[in-house]
């Protein structure tokens, strides 16, 4: 199978190239407006490579009209957020299937209307959520849809981020969805497949580094918080030289999954060419839940909801 590949200079595109060369499949044209991709030379050395769009499109298009054998049959997207809905929109175009990184869309309306995108064009949208793949976490949902308790949980994702971060599209809600958007969207949705849909759902905090809240879901109480500071990371992570700490404690027990993860752009993409990936209407109920937090009013912030234990004296 052919793929394409659009923000190949990104940093989570070495999984995608992996997952698509460990599947048996081969990239055949690439774009992204950096041409730092050298990537390329260790998994698609002959794939073609643009920098501007346009002469990309053209490209793909010329394939589409061309052999079979030629043609781009899949479309991953590795772009920046706010691009993600006009490249799987592009990708349906030149009839084929899109693979897109989190977050699919920014808004809930967005996933509504690619929804009759992808029955116009007869083609599907597939997202990663990786975290539905993980080993433990399927563990943890067997045990849970086996249990009527009210789960108690403490989620804690701190992930350092330099001084490039705000100045970057990332650090643009317009063009990123704000932080519980970038770094957010996978644990909610991974604590709704778990625990349920919301019930309630509070913010104490929403700023450009940092963010928290609690929620309410069927089956939990979540208190959770969101960092990019690293001035938030815990005494020991920074002593042993790690920028990122990752924690969630439930019922008063740390549940691990902090390993596992190597392999889970492989899983997904072996599920999405099985034809049982995940597409919108699993991706939809966190992007509302995002967008709901976003829009949120901010309820005030205490010291339960700020990790003061974590952060350096």
């Amino acid at each position: 199978m052919n793929f394409a590949l659009i923000g190949v200079a990104g940093y989570i595109a070495p999984r995608h190239l992996q997952a698509i060369k460990d599947t048996g499949h081969k990239v055949i044209v690439a774009l992204d407006k950096s041409d730092s991709v050298g990537i390329l030379d260790r998994f698609f050395p002959d794939a073609s490579f643009f920098t501007e769009f346009e002469r990309f499109d053209r490209h793909v298009e010329k394939l589409r009209r061309g052999p079979a054998d030629q043609r781009v049959n899949m479309v991953t997207i590795c772009s920046p957020n706010y691009l993600h809905d006009a490249h799987i929109r592009f990708a349906l175009r030149v009839n084929a299937d899109a693979i897109c990184e989190k977050p699919l869309v920014l808004e809930p309306w967005n996933v509504d209307a690619l929804m009759e995108v992808e029955k116009e064009h007869q083609k599907r949208i597939w997202s990663i959520l990786q975290l539905r793949l993980h080993p433990a976490i399927v563990e943890l949902r067997k045990t849970i849809a086996s249990s009527k308790t009210m789960h108690d949980i403490d989620l804690t994702y701190i992930t350092s981020r330099g001084r490039w971060y705000l100045h970057s599209w990332k650090g643009d809600e317009e063009k990123s969805g704000g932080i519980t958007m970038n770094i957010g969207i996978h644990f909610f949705d991974m604590l709704m497949w778990i625990f349920g849909v919301p019930r309630r759902n509070i913010v104490h905090l929403l700023e450009k580094t940092r963010a928290a809240g609690y929620l309410e879901l069927e089956r939990a109480r979540v208190r959770w918080y969101l960092s990019v500071d690293s001035g938030d990371l815990p005494a020991a992570a920074v002593q042993n030289g790690k920028a990122t700490h990752r924690a969630l404690v439930l019922d008063g027990r740390e549940f691990e999954f902090s390993e596992g993860f190597t392999d889970l752009h492989r899983k997904s993409y072996e599920g999405i060419l099985a034809g049982q990936g995940f597409g919108l209407a699993d991706i939809r109920p966190s992007i509302q839940l995002v967008h709901d937090i976003r829009n949120a009013p901010q309820a005030g912030l205490t010291g339960d909801y700020h990790p003061l234990a974590a952060r350096r004296g």
